[in-house]
């Protein structure tokens, strides 16, 4: 078995392929794809009727409602529209940390819903955050795409440092389309997650913030005299590990969280805390599922 193929394993995508992935708006595709809308137009299955008004077309008009009521009135259909699918994956160096790396469930999170779109027929598009150099993401569509993304995924590795706010900047500037932006990321940055945010905000989408940390983090097994380096800028600092000290993580550690699930839900977005040792399938199953963004 391939290195890509080992992201979703045969099991996983048989469990998956029963989902679909679900937006709270509804957004105009550029060509009509497998999702129901709630918008009336010319498709195939009935919605409603309305008065006929001049300039409408005739085709539509229903004759056996003018024969009992002297009035024209129109057909209304459900049309069914395509979805844009974005992923957007930290890459960060702060990511390269624990067991999985946070980066290493990201992909695997990413892939697995990017082949939950495809399958639904959405258009999928997956980016990473801090790899400036790389080449555009393709956009994926239907099944026949899954190889294509493993491949992509498997060729990416965490380390550059791009600011989040500059990576996002970047992202929203390349891609104007509308749908559901999915961002994992340990929101790690020194100078504040607000501004990459702020970023999604202006795009007209549904915004789910996966926040990923390492069970490393959240119950750090630590003692003694340490040295710590930032593995983003070099920072050293020089700590004893204590029971207070612990303590005082943990608070700092609560509270960021907190902070960033109030700052999302204050403005719209989806908080969505995650850790790497929960199974990739059962946070989609499971707590994303309760969430709404899939079903």
């Amino acid at each position: 078995m391939s290195s890509a193929s080992s992201l979703l394993s045969p099991e996983l995508l048989a469990r998956l392929e029963r989902l679909e992935l679900v937006s709270r708006k509804i957004f105009r595709g550029r060509m009509k794809g497998e999702r129901r809308s709630r918008r009336k137009g010319q498709s195939v299955e009935f919605a409603d009727f309305r008065s006929y008004v001049h300039g409408d077309d005739l085709r539509f008009l229903d004759w056996n409602t003018y024969a009992r009521l002297d009035r024209l009135f129109l057909k209304m259909f459900l049309e069914e529209e395509d979805l844009h699918f974005y992923a957007l994956v930290d890459a960060s160096a702060s990511m390269d940390f624990g067991e999985p790396t946070k980066f290493a469930y990201a992909r695997q999170l990413a892939a697995a819903l990017g082949f939950v779109g495809l399958v639904r027929g959405d258009r999928v598009k997956i980016e990473t955050l801090g790899q400036a150099n790389r080449e555009p993401a393709p956009v994926l569509r239907g099944r026949r795409s899954l190889w294509r993304m493993l491949e992509y995924l498997d060729g990416l590795e965490p380390g550059a440092n791009v600011p989040l706010a500059q990576g996002i900047k970047s992202f929203c500037v390349r891609n104007s389309g509308k749908g559901i932006v999915v961002l994992i990321s340990d929101l790690m940055e020194k100078s504040g997650y607000e501004p990459a945010l702020r970023y999604l905000l202006a795009q007209d989408m549904d915004i789910y913030v996966i926040h990923l940390l390492s069970v490393e983090e959240i119950e750090p097994e630590l003692q003694g005299d340490l040295r710590l380096i930032d593995c983003e800028d070099g920072d050293v600092a020089e700590i004893t590990v204590s029971g207070p000290l612990l303590t005082r993580y943990k608070q700092t550690l609560a509270a960021f969280i907190n902070s960033a699930r109030e700052f999302c839900t204050r403005r719209g977005m989806v908080y969505l805390p995650a850790r790497n040792d929960v199974p990739v399938e059962q946070l989609i199953t499971g707590y994303l599922r309760e969430r709404g963004l899939v079903r």
